[in-house]
């Protein structure tokens, strides 16, 4: 009979959701966990609402609909002040709290000296898990750490689990319903095909929570996609490993596998390394028919000075080449720039757009360094005093919690922000034919650079406003003249054509369309506001209000289900008739078509 034999399982949400589908969570972590002990205890249950501040109500409604003596909390740094949260919910109730995740693992005094959990995994939680649940909280279980006599009891680091084909695959069965989709049937889900990695750079905990790669085998990681796999539902896979190819001959032997199985229907996301790619090109086309369509690329900055600080054994030549095999075999390529390397300043940071497009990337994200507990650079700036804030709800990757040599905060904002604009083709606006178009696909890509301000809880709309108006004027100042051609050659315009973006200093940017042969340029120019406009005027202070005011949920409601309308266009009628019937979507459709209409007023 197990020590502990009811037990919830919580996966602490980020505090902040970034405006990414891919990144919604998909609580496997959690599922490993209740896997490793489905078969030694009596019930396990999950809370409904785990991706969305929903979640403490649900937390708290289910502790009181039923009896449990273990509550387990996993946590990343971005969610553990949600995490603190929930363990003092269960604390009310008398119920034990065991938290794990990567949060835990590198912080576990300063956790237990919260007084709201009890013991702390450290590490890879599977084994531990499950003894702990079968003998309840003992020096004999290794991987815990506890608070006994105002002291802390650790009782040793448990080895890492050798064989990962031993580890039993997450129980997906236990997660609750997340946009209408329960189990194993959600549009996007995530797979681990390997532990660990064989790197150890200085800005990733990896190394803190899994240590060395461990790869589990073809017929191991295919049996769980066959679990996944919907010949009817195209899904969103995403193979989070930290490098999915450091093995090439395992990968070609899992893109074996699911060929003669037939379970193709995925569009399939993973990370590597470029010269992980390149030692691939052979398998590229065994990949590319299993589904995958996009590779995040770890570039985080031109300068070579700065790799080798962060110990990124990576050759600008060697990116170059891994994103034209991509292109090669149609396979996408995202860029992974980090802004605010300690050692480089705004003038360091300017080019990076420009080297971005150079190396052929179509996508990027443009990153805060983000010193993560656990990791080399936490200690670092630590140690010098660099880090500005300890609110974890702050650590998601797109809020700056450091000072370097030469930037403050406000500073690494604006560069992220400079970058976002400054790498945009502006393709979706040159493409368009009329002044209402061109308003449309500008405040479609307006509003995303305000979301990336959103989630900085730190700003306020009009700051927010202000350092998007600036990342604008930086941009202005490299005389940029981005074009648009494309073949056949498309009508040409009758008359230019664009928008006006205004901001409360009193001060205009112009963006005009004209033709010139058989291409379409955007040209830019500053004004003063009082000027008479050619074009439809956009008011960037009501564009973010607009933003601001609709919740995260909300729009991450949106994406989640627009990401399901782009993987199965058959699907298109039934999924726009969902959209229409959810309230908030009609309710956001209809403020968004105001600030249209307003900008012709």
């Amino acid at each position: 009979m197990a020590y502990y034999r009811k037990i919830c399982f919580v996966e602490a949400p980020q505090a902040i959701v970034t405006p990414f589908p891919r990144y919604i969570s998909d609580c496997i972590g959690v599922c490993y966990l209740a896997a490793a002990v489905e078969d030694i205890v009596e019930s396990m249950a999950m809370p409904e609402n785990y991706y969305n501040d929903g979640i403490f109500e649900s937390f708290e409604r289910l502790l009181k609909s039923r009896p449990f003596d273990l509550v387990a909390i996993s946590s990343m740094t971005g969610g553990f002040n949600n995490a603190e949260k929930l363990a003092r919910i269960a604390k009310k109730h008398g119920i034990t709290v065991v938290m794990g995740g990567f949060h835990p693992t590198a912080l576990p005094e300063q956790v237990l000296d919260l007084g709201c959990v009890d013991l702390v995994v450290i590490g890879e939680g599977e084994a531990t898990f499950r003894e702990l649940v079968e003998k309840g909280p003992s020096r004999e279980v290794k991987g815990l750490v506890w608070k006994e006599n105002g002291e802390f009891v650790y009782t040793g680091m448990r080895e890492l689990i050798k064989d990962v084909d031993s580890i039993r695959l997450p129980l997906r069965s236990i997660r609750p319903e997340r946009f209408g989709e329960k189990s194993a049937d959600y549009t996007i889900d995530t797979i681990y095909t390997s532990r660990g990695c064989p790197w150890v750079c200085s800005f990733c905990a990896n190394d803190k929570m899994h240590k060395q790669w461990r790869g589990r085998s073809a017929e191991n990681v295919v049996e769980e996609i066959a679990q996944l796999h919907d010949p009817k539902k195209k899904k969103l896979l995403k193979i989070w490993d930290a490098n999915f190819l450091t093995n090439i001959k395992r990968v070609e032997r899992i893109c074996d596998l699911m060929i003669e199985r037939g379970l193709t229907n995925f569009r399939i996301v993973t990370e590597t390394r470029a010269k992980d790619i390149i030692r691939a090109e052979r398998i590229l086309p065994k990949l590319r028919m299993i589904g995958l369509n996009k590779v995040g690329l770890g570039i985080e900055s031109p300068n070579p000075k700065t790799l080798e600080l962060m110990n990124k054994q990576n050759s600008l030549d060697e990116v170059t080449t891994a994103i034209n095999l991509l292109n090669k075999f149609g396979v996408g390529s995202e860029g992974y720039f980090i802004v605010g390397h300690y050692a480089e300043s705004v003038e360091d940071t300017m080019p990076y757009p420009k080297f971005a497009r150079a190396l052929g990337l179509r996508q990027t994200l443009f990153m805060a360094m983000t010193p993560y507990p656990g990791t080399k650079i936490f200690d670092e700036y630590a140690r010098e005093n660099n880090i500005t804030s300890f609110d974890w709800d702050l650590y998601n990757n797109f809020v700056p919690v450091i000072r370097t040599a030469h930037m403050e905060n406000r500073d690494i904002m604006r560069m992220m922000v400079y970058c976002n604009v400054a790498f945009c083709d502006y393709r979706s606006v040159l493409k368009r034919d009329d002044n209402r178009g061109v308003l449309l696909a500008f405040l479609k890509d307006l509003f995303q650079l305000v979301f990336l301000l959103k989630i900085n809880k730190t700003l306020d709309r009009k700051e927010a406003a202000q350092i998007l108006f600036e990342a604008f004027e930086l941009w202005i100042g490299t005389s940029p003249s981005p074009e648009y051609v494309k073949t056949p050659t498309p009508p040409p315009l009758k008359q230019p054509t664009g928008v006006c973006l205004a901001h409360s200093s009193g001060q205009r940017i112009d963006f005009r369309i004209e033709q010139a042969g058989d291409r379409r340029v955007l040209k830019l120019r500053q004004v003063p506001a009082n000027e008479p406009p050619e074009f439809p005027v956009v008011r960037l202070e009501e564009v973010v209000d607009a933003a601001f005011s609709l919740t995260m949920d909300d729009l991450m409601r949106l994406l989640y289900r627009n990401e399901l309308i782009r993987n199965n266009p058959r699907h298109t009628t039934r999924q726009a008739l969902a959209l229409v019937g959810d309230r908030e979507i009609r309710k956001l459709a209809m403020r968004f078509w105001r600030l249209y209409r307003g900008c012709y007023r």
